[in-house]
């Protein structure tokens, strides 16, 4: 382990400084705005312009930082320390514009060419969900089109809203439109609820992508609804994002629009976990919305979320190490 790594791991360890006491960044982690020499960088995206409902997920990275400081390092499923294989900071905050939803996906897009350029995979905490579309925008500068895994309770595949055609509900009608995606590589896991009709459920199908409901994965069994993932992303580079409304309001109250009948939240840590061996270049977790989380279990369960894409670049990095 590098001089700089065994920092890294230090400083991100509750048993030097208790949990509750410092400026809160992810796991602890230093805060920094120099990105060279990283693998990863979690940043905020405090954003919730593009809800169409209820709003607040701005303050969903403060929430997710704060609670994230129970999180050790040592993944016991995948029998991993993460510093031992990747070394990370959280950057902070991209830049947004409340209100202005055109200003701050050129703003975000912007800045992020800064990780593009280190080679650093970004690890987003949203913000409502309109905010992957400029990660995507971001990526695609380097990447190219890129496969997506999406878990959710709703497609977001709308052409419009109101008439507008940017909002939480359309980011990946926008990403396909502009060729950010790989149709036949994108896969929608988790969807759910009801409808304004059978056209409802075509908008992501109708554009190449692959569709397996809440039912249909419940009735498959999670082991296969993996397999699927694994088969329609191949060895393409991939980006993750997670809508926190994957999972049952049971098991995550606060975020802006629930629907019963979702994952626990040990369904979804099973799925994200079983990612591991895809070719990642980014990750978001999104509309986590902490005034309806008085418990903090949905803040909870999205930090877990996002060590847990930690702990597959950790993997990936391993792998790769090995040749």
């Amino acid at each position: 382990m590098s001089k700089e790594q065994n920092e890294i791991r230090n400083k991100a360890n509750s048993s030097s400084r208790p949990r509750f006491a410092g400026i809160k960044t992810f796991m602890m982690l230093p805060h920094s705005q120099d990105v060279q020499g990283l693998d990863f960088a979690v940043m905020g995206l405090p954003f919730d312009t593009g809800s169409t409902y209820r709003i607040g997920a701005r303050f969903g990275p403060e929430a997710v930082r704060s609670i994230s400081a129970l999180i050790k390092p040592y993944n016991a499923y995948h029998k991993i320390n993460i510093f031992d294989y990747i070394k990370g900071i959280d950057y902070g905050d991209l830049n947004v514009l409340p209100g202005y939803i055109i200003d701050t996906y050129e703003a975000v897009a912007e800045e992020m060419r800064l990780f593009m350029d280190n080679d650093v995979i970004p690890v987003v905490i949203g913000g409502d969900h309109s905010v992957t579309l400029p990660e995507l925008r971001a990526l695609y500068k380097k990447h190219g089109t890129v496969a997506l895994v999406h878990f959710d309770a709703h497609l977001d595949t709308a052409d419009s809203y109101f008439g507008k055609k940017y909002t939480h509900g359309t980011p990946f009608s926008r990403a396909c439109d502009e060729g950010l995606l790989i149709p036949e590589k994108t896969i929608q896991i988790g969807m759910r609820g009801t409808y304004y009709g059978e056209h409802s459920l075509k908008e992501s199908t109708d554009r190449g992508f692959t569709v397996i409901p809440a039912d249909e994965a419940f009735d498959m069994g999670l082991d296969n609804v993996i397999k699927v993932i694994h088969e329609k992303v191949g060895t393409s580079k991939v980006f993750v994002t997670f809508d926190i409304d994957a999972c049952d309001p049971a098991y995550a109250p606060g975020t802006g629009t629930i629907i019963p009948g979702g994952f626990t939240s040990r369904e979804a840590i099973k799925l994200v976990r079983g990612l591991s061996g895809l070719n990642f270049i980014g990750f978001d977790v999104v509309e986590v919305l902490p005034d309806l989380d008085p418990s903090k279990i949905t803040s909870c369960l999205a930090s877990n979320i996002v060590f847990e894409f930690l702990s597959l670049i950790a993997l990936m990095k391993k792998n790769l190490s090995r040749g």
